[in-house]
């Protein structure tokens, strides 16, 4: 009789957000918008900006030590490190090395995942598996973005949405016990119109040059209708699969902790599971989309608030660029 798979638990999270908070006034201020125009439309009333000289891997360097203090592991525990990240701080090396370095971690096997907005959760995903492989016991899974340098201020419907931040857990592979922590995750894609969401400068496909800079090339573009219908589309597909996957119905879910795009998307989510707006746990009214950071953030803030207990069946779901979409199912140890 083969025995059971190991399981992949979290054992702490931990957040960061810069100080610098931007309200909708402020936007107002650089952009033709108003507080009003920017509530109405995204559920957004403020966001975080990071200083000029704070980083990528510096934000997700400081959300990884609140997940290994509240975890209460010893640094030399953990052998591997995957950040998920759109905006690392340079094409390479990857955002992870810089943060296995920043924390003074050994030579572990440390890479980064660009899946865009859906970034945590494939990143889950990823190291749950190497976990349960036997070939790594603990993991620093992290979500960190610095989206606010390539936001173009010219463009009212996109700039006002995005903010920074880092979101980070750590797992490890428990052997004693079987369905409880990372019970699954589900992924996909479609990549056949990259331009719906994307940062079309800056790559092999467009390099920088005078004409991408004067085109305004490097900064982030998004079809914003296009792109609503089809988050909310996938990601109910891809919570009803995963909890079908595992037998459970909606009923059956404790906390959905939805990507932080847009009030108007999750609510609509919401209305399609048939999942009451009080089993979603929230944040983006203070720090807007924060792209890969979001769910790691939020699972943070729900864990510290008392909103997640032993036993409850947490839902992950997310939708972003190329595109993806991802979901994660959660038995909470």
């Amino acid at each position: 009789m083969s025995s059971p798979t190991p399981s992949a638990i979290i054992l702490g999270t931990g957040s960061y957000l810069p100080e610098r908070i931007v309200t909708n006034d402020d936007m107002a201020k650089i952009v033709d918008t108003s507080d009003e125009w920017i509530r109405t439309r995204t559920g957004i009333s403020q966001r975080r900006f990071a200083a000029e000289n704070e980083s990528t891997s510096d934000m997700a360097a400081i959300a990884a030590r609140r997940a290994i203090e509240a975890a209460g592991v010893d640094v030399a525990e953990l052998d591997l490190i995957i950040v998920a990240t759109m905006t690392p701080d340079m094409p390479f090396p990857s955002t992870a090395c810089l943060v296995q370095h920043k924390l003074g971690l050994g030579n572990i096997c440390a890479f980064d995942v660009q899946a865009a907005c859906s970034g945590f959760v494939y990143t889950l995903g990823i190291a749950s598996a190497m976990l349960q492989s036997g070939h790594y016991q603990k993991a620093l899974v992290i979500g960190a973005e610095k989206t606010s340098p390539i936001l173009d201020f010219e463009d009212r419907q996109t700039c006002v949405l995005f903010g920074d931040g880092a979101g980070a857990v750590v797992l490890s592979r428990d052997e004693s016990v079987s369905n409880i922590g990372i019970l699954g995750t589900l992924a996909g894609s479609d990549g056949s119109d990259p331009s719906l969401l994307c940062q079309p400068g800056g790559g092999s496909a467009m390099p920088a040059s005078i004409n991408s800079i004067a085109n305004r090339e490097h900064f982030l573009k998004m079809n914003g209708k296009e792109i609503f219908k089809q988050a909310v589309r996938e990601m109910g597909k891809a919570s009803v699969n995963i909890l079908e996957r595992f037998g459970y119905d909606t009923a059956s879910v404790d906390l959905v902790i939805p990507h932080q795009a847009n009030m108007r998307i999750i609510e609509s989510l919401a209305k399609r599971m048939e999942i009451p707006m009080e089993r979603f746990h929230n944040n983006l009214e203070f720090y807007g989309n924060t792209s890969a950071a979001s769910i790691g953030i939020a699972l943070d803030e729900a864990y510290r608030s008392n909103r997640i207990h032993s036993g409850d069946l947490i839902l992950l779901v997310a939708f972003g660029a190329g595109l993806t979409w991802a979901s994660a199912l959660i038995k909470w140890q």
